[in-house]
């Protein structure tokens, strides 16, 4: 016969087969609650990231914060005595947290932006910048876009050291969207303000995922967004230019800037590529690992709809560059506002058969008190 002993150890070890048991048919029911109480504990660390001055939106981290460290920027003492900024900024960080919650005002990207002037100006406060480079951005019917790229753009550009302005080139009216034509007109606006070094054409809806990648222009034009989430972090094909380029002055002019004849969506990148070869120049790249670029989803705009003659078009780029191009750009110059956090140039740029008379000639909209900061 079984001693009291051993019916005490069968018991425990029937208690804990049973337990065993109960914790794996348990397991499901408990790993969701676990996975609810995280739930809940992100949404927090989240709303205390929007409320607080240097924290990110989000915290499923794949990169540093845009923000990080940039509060430790002030104005030295003594201006005269400044020395130029670093060859490589001691504030990049490479990859870059990328998130798109809602409720982002540009209120709030004014504020986490307290260096930024009127216009969208920036001068690192302590250091000469050794680059001057303008964003030029085509835009109409996307300000959801444009809040987002601003509150990364501005402390993407600032860890970089740059002296820089931001250019939103409005398209006034519900006509055929025009996009390289308001990239010509955003160069020539820009230009006239300043004699920037660089100037970077920048699609509203991408954001840069990486400092390294840095907004200065190189030898050749350069083709900056060579990794998009939206094509698999990979080059679609060789000649691909599109969704942000940028090149020097003397490139502009030497491929007769964009062309101006195509319009709705699709075939102008392909023709610039065509444009830079045409011209004797070759593109730039930099590599996978650091032209990453987050895509904004979003439905194709109406008014934007595919360019059927698209195709056609670019067949007879050879003969049409150096006709199409900066030399021929005509439009009308409705407004410009120089904004907290950019300069916004309203323009006509009428349709595919020509500007359309104004139904008043009033005089451009130019706010000079509000003139960008020096």
């Amino acid at each position: 016969m079984p001693t009291l002993n051993s019916k005490w150890r069968y018991l425990f070890m029937l208690l804990g087969v049973q337990l065993i048991v109960m914790a794996l048919l348990s397991r499901e029911a408990y790993q969701k609650r676990v996975s609810y109480f995280f739930r809940i504990f992100r949404k927090l660390d989240f709303q205390s990231g929007m409320a607080g001055s240097g924290a990110a939106h989000g915290t499923n981290r794949t990169g540093a914060d845009v923000y990080a460290n940039l509060s430790q920027l002030v104005q030295p003492p003594n201006k005269e005595d400044m020395h130029y900024c670093p060859v490589k900024s001691p504030l990049l960080s490479g990859p870059i947290h990328v998130s798109f919650p809602s409720g982002l005002t540009l209120s709030q990207v004014e504020r986490k932006n307290p260096l930024v002037v009127r216009g969208g100006r920036y001068r690192p406060p302590d250091c000469e910048a050794r680059h001057r480079t303008a964003i030029v951005i085509p835009h109409r019917n996307r300000e959801q876009h444009l809040k987002y790229l601003l509150y990364y753009l501005h402390p993407f550009l600032q860890r970089q050291q740059l002296s820089y302005g931001i250019y939103v080139i409005h398209q006034a009216g519900d006509y055929t969207f025009n996009r390289a034509k308001l990239m010509n007109i955003g160069f020539r606006e820009a230009m006239r303000e300043e004699e920037w070094d660089c100037l970077f054409f920048h699609d509203v809806d991408l954001i840069p995922e990486d400092d390294r990648n840095t907004y200065i222009c190189d030898k050749n034009p350069k083709h900056a967004a060579i990794a998009m989430d939206k094509f698999g972090y990979k080059l679609p094909y060789k000649g691909y230019f599109g969704g942000v380029s940028a090149l020097s002055p003397l490139h502009y002019l030497k491929m007769n800037g964009f062309p101006n004849n195509y319009w709705g969506w699709g075939g102008e990148d392909d023709d610039i590529g065509i444009r830079v070869s045409l011209a004797g120049m070759s593109i730039s790249r930099p590599s996978l690992r650091i032209g990453r670029y987050k895509m904004i989803k979003h439905k194709l705009d109406e008014g934007n709809e595919v360019n059927p003659k698209r195709f056609s078009l670019l067949a007879k780029t050879q003969q049409t560059w150096k006709l199409d191009g900066m030399n021929s750009v005509e439009y009308e110059l409705v407004s410009r506002e120089y904004l907290p956090l950019y300069t916004n140039i309203t323009v006509n740029i009428g349709t595919m058969h020509g500007l359309q008379p104004p139904t008043s000639k009033p005089e451009p909209k130019e706010r000079a008190e509000n003139r960008p900061g020096r």
